[in-house]
């Protein structure tokens, strides 16, 4: 699968509905999560309520982050935000503890 062929609005979309829940699963405040992403809070709080569109960096980021934790990455392959389609191309984190 090549990565021009996955429709990155499309997953970003998905992350950006589910990154409150992602979040609070992850217990981590929004202030927490800003500062592991390295963006501030305000801009994070604009991605949950989407008053503003996240980069594919930032959604490769929350990928990353959320991928650490089984009940986040599992999460994640249900919603479709880490589909088969970006394991083809990233791989599959699910070996990560």
């Amino acid at each position: 699968m090549d990565l021009n062929m996955i429709n990155k609005q499309e997953y970003i979309e998905l992350m950006t509905r589910n990154l409150p829940v992602l979040r609070t699963m992850l217990h981590v405040s929004q202030a927490e999560l800003a500062e592991l992403l390295g963006i501030g809070r305000q801009t994070l709080v604009a991605f949950e309520t989407e008053k503003r569109t996240m980069t594919w960096n930032t959604f490769l980021s929350l990928m990353f982050v959320f991928s650490q934790r089984k009940e986040t990455r599992d999460l994640m392959n249900v919603l479709g935000i880490f589909s088969d389609e970006l394991k083809a191309v990233y791989g599959d984190q699910g070996s990560v503890k």
